[in-house]
C-alpha cells in the first residue's frame, strides 16, 4: 500500500503553516453535539457513522477564532499519515475540534483537570480515567465473582486438581492475548465503545450493530446478574446458620437473594448517575481490598497445608500428598472446552478499560500498562486461590459447592470463618458490580452516540438539563474555613456531579434486573462463551486486517503478531467444540444475533443523505425526543 499524503499536505485558507491534525485525535476530540437539524449516516462500511460524524461539520478548528487552532504549548510533531481510501475514510472537511478554555489537547498528553468549567454534554471531552482507575476497572470486574464460584464447573470438567490448575493457567494467558491485542486496537482508535467502534471501522456498521445488539441487550445485563445474584447468595449464606450445607433453594430463600441482588444493583446505579469520580475512586478501593481477600485464601491455605491444622475439628484434605494431581483428569475435549469457558468467564473483562478509552487522560501511554499490568497479578492471584482450596478441600466438595470460599472458611475456621469469607466475597462481588455497571453504561452511550440506540441514551446528565458538569473543590487558599466534611466530599467527587451518562446506566441496570429476575446461571454462562468469543475472536481478526489495511496507522502499542493469531486459532477452537457440547444453546445464540440483521436493515441502515434524512434516523430522534 503506498504511504497516503498526511495532514501536513493539506492547507487551511486561514494558516498554513499550523501543526498537522491527524484524523483520529479530531474523531475522538470533537464534540458530538449536532450542531444542526440535519442528521444523515454514511453509506459506506468504513467510514465514521453516526452523529460523531455530524459534529465534525460544526466547526474549523483551523480558524484563527477557534482556541483550539494553535498554541504556544503545542510545538510541532511527527504527523499521522492516512489512506484516503481506507477504513479510516475522513473528508477533508472533516477537522472541528471543541472549544475549551484550555484550548486544543492531543492524545495521549496529559489533561488540565484545573478548569472551572467544561463544555458540552461530550464524555470524551471530560477526560479524568488515570491509570490507576484504568487499573481498578479491569482487577474490579475480573476478580468479582468467578474465582468464587467457577472452581466447581472447572473441577467437574477438568477431572483432577492438577487438570484445573492447568485450566486456570491457559484460560489467563489467552484472556491476556486478547488483552494485549485490545490495547493495539485502543491505542490506534482512541475511542468509548470498546469492540462496537472497532468492528464498525474496520468490518463495517452491521458488525458493530450486531456487537452492540448482542452486548447491550445480552452479554452486559446478563454478566452483570450473574455477580448481582451471587452476591445475594453469599450475603444470605453469610447469616444463615447452616452455610456450610447445600444452599437453600426453596422459592422464599432465591427471592430473599433475589431482593439482595436488586437493592445492591439500585445502590450501585445510583452512585455511578451520581458522579464518575466517586465511581472510579470507589473502584480503586475495592481492587486493593481484593487482593487481599485473595491473598488472605492463599496464606490461609498454605499454613493449613503446612500445620496440618484448623480452628475446627476438620481435617484437611490429604490427597494431594498421596495421590497424583492429574489422577483422573478427563480426556473428553468438549470437558475441557466447558471447563476453558468456566475459566475464562472468570477472567472476563480484561476489555473493560476500551469502553472507556476516549476518557482517559493519556490512553496511549496507560492502556498497555494497565492491561499488562492486571493480567499476571490476576492470573497469580487466581492460581495461589485455586491452590489452596485444593490444599484443604477434597475435590467432592470443591465440585459440588458454588460458594466455595464460604466452604473454606468454615472449615478452617468455623462459623466466624464462614462469615468473614462471605463479607469479603460480598464486597468483591459489588466491587465488580460497580465496574461492570460504569462500562456497560458508556457502551450503551456510545451506542446511542452511533445511533445504534435511540439518541437520548448517547446523552450526558438528565434528559433536558444542561449537561454540564457541577464542581465541587475545597478552597486550597482557605482550609481552615472548610468542615472535614466539605473536603471529603469535593475529594470524593471533584468536578463531575451528574455530569454521567444518567439515561444509559438506568437503561442498562433495568435489563440487569431483568435478567435477575427471570436468568438462568448455566444458560447465561453458555451464552456468553459463544455469543462473547464469537465477537471477541471477530475483533481481535480485525487487528490483523487493520495493520494490513492500514500499514502507516499511528499505533502507541504494538504487540506481537503472533499474539492475535494464538487468540483467534484458541476461539475458534473454543466456539466450534460449544456447538457439539450445547449445540442447542448455540443454536439459540445464532438465532438472537442473526434477530439483529433485520433490525439492523430496518432502523440503522441508512443512505447518505442525497435526499434529506433517511427514515431510521428520523425514527431514533423522535424517539429520543420523547
Amino acid at each position: 500500500m503506498s504511504r497516503a499524503p498526511t495532514y501536513s499536505s493539506l492547507t487551511s485558507p486561514s494558516n498554513t503553516t499550523r501543526r498537522p491534525r491527524d484524523s483520529l485525535e479530531l474523531a475522538s476530540l470533537a464534540s458530538t453535539t449536532p450542531t444542526s437539524s440535519h442528521a444523515s449516516r454514511s453509506s459506506s462500511p468504513s467510514g465514521i457513522s453516526s452523529s460523531r460524524k455530524i459534529s465534525l461539520s460544526g466547526e474549523d478548528p483551523l480558524s484563527p477564532s477557534n482556541p483550539a487552532g494553535s498554541t504556544p504549548q503545542r510545538p510541532l510533531t511527527h504527523s499521522r499519515s492516512f489512506s484516503v481510501t481506507s477504513a479510516f475514510d475522513f473528508a477533508s472537511n472533516l477537522f472541528p475540534l471543541s472549544t475549551t478554555a484550555a484550548g486544543y489537547t492531543s492524545i495521549g498528553a496529559a489533561q488540565n483537570n484545573g478548569l472551572d468549567l467544561v463544555d458540552g454534554g461530550n464524555l470524551e471531552k471530560h477526560k479524568s480515567i488515570t491509570y490507576l482507575n484504568g487499573l481498578s476497572l479491569i482487577v474490579g470486574l475480573i476478580i468479582g465473582s468467578g474465582i468464587f464460584s467457577s472452581p466447581a464447573q472447572i473441577t467437574t470438567n477438568a477431572g483432577s486438581p492438577g487438570a484445573s490448575l492447568l485450566v486456570w493457567l491457559v484460560a489467563g494467558i489467552l484472556a491476556w492475548t486478547g488483552a494485549a491485542s485490545y490495547a493495539e486496537l485502543g491505542g490506534a482508535i482512541p475511542l468509548n465503545g470498546g469492540a462496537q467502534v472497532y468492528l464498525s471501522k474496520i468490518f463495517g456498521d452491521l458488525f458493530g450493530f450486531l456487537f452492540t445488539w448482542s452486548s447491550v441487550f445480552v452479554l452486559k445485563p446478563g454478566s452483570a446478574a450473574i455477580i448481582a445474584i451471587i452476591f445475594g447468595e453469599y450475603i444470605v449464606r453469610a447469616f444463615s446458620p447452616n452455610s456450610t450445607s447445600t444452599p437453600n433453594t426453596s422459592p422464599s430463600i432465591i427471592w430473599i437473594e433475589k431482593g439482595i441482588s436488586l437493592l445492591a444493583l439500585t445502590l450501585v446505579a445510583l452512585l455511578n448517575c451520581l458522579s464518575t469520580k466517586l465511581a472510579t475512586r470507589m473502584g480503586d478501593g475495592f481492587m486493593f481490598f481484593k487482593f487481599f481477600a485473595l491473598l488472605s485464601i492463599a496464606i490461609t491455605g498454605l499454613i493449613v497445608a503446612v500445620t496440618g491444622r484448623t480452628l475446627t475439628s476438620f481435617t484437611p484434605n490429604q490427597d494431594w500428598k498421596t495421590t497424583s494431581w492429574f489422577a483422573g483428569t478427563n480426556t473428553n475435549a468438549s470437558n475441557w472446552a466447558v471447563a476453558l469457558y468456566a475459566g475464562l468467564w472468570a477472567f472476563d473483562g480484561w476489555d473493560n478499560t476500551n469502553f472507556v478509552l476516549g476518557e482517559f487522560c493519556n490512553p496511549g501511554r496507560d492502556l498497555p500498562r494497565v492491561i499488562h499490568t492486571a493480567m499476571p497479578l490476576v492470573i497469580l492471584s487466581y492460581l495461589l486461590a485455586t491452590l489452596s482450596y485444593t490444599l484443604v478441600l477434597p475435590d467432592k466438595i470443591i465440585a459440588s459447592s458454588n460458594t466455595i470460599a464460604v466452604t473454606f472458611g468454615a472449615r478452617v475456621f468455623g462459623p466466624i470463618g464462614s462469615l468473614v469469607l462471605a463479607l469479603m466475597v460480598s464486597a468483591s462481588c459489588f466491587g465488580a458490580l460497580n465496574a461492570t455497571t460504569f462500562t456497560s453504561g458508556r457502551l450503551v452511550y456510545a451506542a446511542g452516540k452511533e445511533g445504534y440506540l435511540p439518541s437520548v441514551f448517547g446523552t450526558v446528565g438528565m434528559p433536558g438539563s444542561d449537561p454540564k458538569p457541577l464542581r465541587l473543590r475545597s478552597n486550597s487558599n482557605n482550609n481552615t474555613d472548610s468542615s472535614f466534611g466539605s473536603k471529603i466530599t469535593a475529594k470524593l467527587l471533584v468536578d463531575d456531579i451528574f455530569f454521567t451518562p444518567i439515561t444509559a446506566v438506568v437503561f442498562n441496570s433495568l435489563l440487569t434486573a431483568l435478567y435477575i429476575l427471570t436468568g438462568s446461571f448455566q444458560a447465561l454462562i453458555t451464552f456468553y462463551g459463544v455469543a462473547g468469543y464469537s465477537f471477541y475472536f471477530l475483533t481481535v481478526l480485525g487487528l490483523i486486517v487493520l495493520r494490513i489495511k492500514e500499514p502507516h496507522l499511528e499505533r502507541p502499542y504494538r504487540t506481537w503478531i503472533s499474539t492475535p493469531i494464538i487468540f483467534c486459532c484458541v476461539s475458534l477452537f473454543l466456539l466450534s467444540r460449544a456447538v457439539f457440547a450445547r449445540p442447542f444453546q448455540t443454536l439459540v445464540v445464532l438465532v438472537f444475533v442473526g434477530a439483529g440483521v433485520p433490525v439492523w436493515w430496518v432502523w440503522v441502515r441508512g443512505e447518505d443523505g442525497r435526499g434529506g434524512e433517511a427514515r431510521e434516523w428520523r425514527f431514533w430522534k423522535r424517539w429520543g425526543r420523547r
